[in-house]
């Protein structure tokens, strides 16, 4: 009999959506974009401009068809959030502030890490 492990798929992201990412790693490697989705359960992130692929529509009533550019999800292992201060990757952590609010901080620099507001 044959065992199977259990991925474990509910790790905690650090990368959140409207945090600034740097590619590590593969064909867009060193380019830069804001994160538009995250999605932890599969831990990858939708990052714009980046990871660009070819998808064939058919035409319909409402769009003509043809061969649209959009953005392909991509492991989160592979980005890194940008120091803000240095503009270089950084790990993040979390500092608890005197009102006992946690704010994230980048590693290298120890600067707090602008959040995207929510709409």
């Amino acid at each position: 009999m044959t065992q199977t492990k259990k991925l474990n798929a509910t790790a905690k992201m650090k990368i959140k959506k409207g945090d600034q990412v740097i590619v590590l790693t593969g064909k867009d490697k060193g380019q830069q974009g804001e994160v538009l989705k995250a999605q932890p359960k599969d831990q990858r992130v939708l990052v714009k401009g980046i990871n660009m692929v070819k998808k064939h529509r058919r035409p319909s009533a409402t769009n003509p068809g043809g061969i649209d550019s959009i953005e392909a999800s991509i492991h989160v292992s592979n980005v890194s959030l940008i120091d803000p201060k240095s503009g270089k990757a950084t790990r993040t952590g979390t500092k608890i502030n005197a009102d006992g609010t946690k704010t994230r901080i980048a590693r290298k620099s120890g600067e707090a890490i602008a959040t995207a507001q929510k709409a």
